[in-house]
């Protein structure tokens, strides 16, 4: 079972470091530069839909190391 998760984590990691850097690299600056209304909306969405992720990722992480509730005083 650990084993599975950890593949997992890794494989998430990994999709997420490629996806992020082919679209500070690539596929964003690639549409900037062609400079068109249709393409600078384009990078203007996929730009929301990359910070959307990055802030739900961060959110999931923070929220699976602390879970709710952890804060709380102990019963007596």
């Amino acid at each position: 079972m650990f084993a599975m998760k950890l593949t997992l984590i890794l494989l998430g990691a990994f999709l997420y470091l490629v996806g992020t850097l082919g679209w500070l690299f690539w596929f964003g600056p690639d549409l900037v530069g062609t400079g068109t209304t249709e393409a600078l909306l384009c990078a203007f969405a996929g730009t929301c839909a990359w910070l959307l992720i990055s802030f739900g990722l961060a959110i999931h992480i923070i929220k699976t190391a602390r879970p709710a509730g952890s804060l709380d005083k102990p019963e007596a």
